[in-house]
């Protein structure tokens, strides 16, 4: 087997783009901030360009958001946006757990199992639990292999991470996290689909409800 493969041209503007979405996931900068050009120009080396073709795939993106003769600005979730990105996170994943056992790949979904029990060997106030728990729901819509389905989540996830970032201190241990994920993935490999169905809609109600109440939006 090789390990050669065709090299993988990275722009400028995507370099940038990665560490501007990656600071905005980390709190490097805050909800509601300002984003000066000028100063994150200056501070990572660049030069406008580029950068101005950064922020604007974040702003479409919805990581930034513009303010007219103000300039631009990072997300602020509010109620309204957490309840839709769930929405739409939803309806995206119970298709994907659906195609998956009407297709007769539900055992397909056995390749979730590392990422649990992964997930179970952190502890609740880490925050690789979120970026697992992410990549937990990554993977579940890419084993579809439906690039217009994987796109919509795609478009989602940085939204959906500082979701499960402010959720992270209502969870006492990681048990019941690991559980949920246990649960509907094994549902899945089963070919359930009513119980799958009903364990997912269940874990995204259960999501919605943490941030919302962390947040004082309940």
């Amino acid at each position: 087997m090789t390990v050669l493969g065709p090299i993988q041209q990275v722009s400028t503007a995507e370099l940038i783009a990665g560490q501007l979405r990656e600071a905005i996931a980390t709190g490097e900068y805050a909800p509601g901030q300002q984003v000066s050009e000028q100063a994150l120009a200056e501070r990572l080396g660049v030069s406008r360009g580029p950068l101005r073709e950064a922020m604007q795939r974040l702003t479409q993106e919805g990581l930034l958001t513009g303010q007219r003769n103000r300039g631009l600005f990072v997300m602020e979730l509010d109620a309204a946006a957490v309840r839709d990105i769930y929405l739409a996170r939803t309806a995206i994943e119970r298709q994907a757990v659906a195609h998956l056992i009407e297709t007769g790949r539900s055992a397909s979904a056995d390749a979730l199992a590392p990422l649990e029990r992964r997930m179970a060997q952190l502890e609740s106030t880490d925050p690789a639990i979120s970026d697992t728990d992410l990549e937990y729901h990554r993977l579940l819509v890419g084993l579809t292999e439906s690039p217009r389905l994987i796109r919509m989540h795609d478009s989602l996830l940085l939204q959906l991470r500082l979701c499960l970032t402010a959720m992270q201190p209502t969870y006492d241990s990681s048990e019941h996290r690991v559980k949920e994920h246990g649960d509907l993935f094994r549902a899945v490999v089963a070919g359930d689909l009513e119980l799958a169905d009903r364990l997912l809609v269940a874990h995204m109600r259960d999501g919605q409800r943490r941030v919302l109440e962390v947040n004082g939006w309940a």
